[in-house]
């Protein structure tokens, strides 16, 4: 199914022609606590190439060799319309940046970020892996009427790995929107991932993730992901920078 931005027509397919993909780290205090982080001031954000994402039935996720990848399941924004400077204090007008919603999984080379936060170096390969950011299909904004009161969760060969309501992020999607709309530009299929919740770990090789979301103890069906992981037989190993 496709979904009518104000700016065009938007399919699975053209997720992926995105221009940029802004991710909220930190925005669950529990899970700061579970990787030993410091709580943001404010929102902070990294960007994941486009080149990350996997739609559904395209194929696995792929393991880089040498990599502690972990998953991180988040509910992701579509932009609609072109966001700059955007109020914190303005819900409707964010709410109407909004086009679609999806569910995601930012996958991390967890060693590899690690090290990165060690040396003070850019994080730019642990999120950016082909296949390292799997979506599901588009949800209509009528089957979330409140995208801060909802439930996701991530099971990782049917085992509950994470499971949490949106209305523990620390900043919500106006104050998301306004930080990260001050720094650049939003253009309309942007897609905005608004962070995870506690329970992150690792995934290997014939582990299979199935994820989504259940609005008022319902499951939305279009949220659903299910995909497998599998080795990487690239030339690609992880090694200290």
């Amino acid at each position: 199914m496709s979904l009518t931005f104000r700016r065009g027509l938007t399919t699975m397919a053209s997720l992926k022609k995105a221009s940029k993909v802004v991710c909220i780290g930190r925005n669950y205090a529990d899970h700061i606590a579970e990787l030993n982080s410091a709580k943001p001031k404010q929102p902070f954000f990294f960007l994941k190439p486009p080149s990350s994402i996997i739609l559904p039935g395209e194929g696995p996720v792929i393991r880089p060799r040498g990599v502690d990848m972990h998953y991180e399941v988040e509910l992701a924004l579509i932009l609609g319309k072109r966001v700059r400077d955007h109020d914190a204090s303005d819900l409707k007008g964010a709410l109407d940046a909004i086009e679609s919603y999806a569910l995601s999984i930012d996958m991390t080379a967890r060693n590899v970020q690690n090290e990165a936060k060690k040396k003070g170096l850019p994080w730019d390969i642990a999120k950016g892996f082909d296949t390292f950011l799997p979506m599901s299909k588009l949800i209509e904004k009528s089957k979330i009427q409140d995208p801060h009161n909802i439930e996701l969760y991530l099971k990782v060969n049917d085992e509950v790995r994470q499971n949490a309501s949106t209305n523990l992020m620390l900043f919500q999607i106006p104050r998301i929107l306004s930080d990260t709309s001050k720094v650049m530009t939003l253009e309309a299929g942007d897609i905005v991932l608004t962070g995870t919740p506690k329970g992150v770990g690792p995934v290997v090789p014939g582990d299979v993730m199935r994820a989504g979301i259940r609005v008022d103890g319902k499951e939305i069906e279009e949220a659903r992901i299910e995909i497998e992981v599998e080795e990487s037989t690239r030339p690609y190993e992880y090694a200290e920078t």
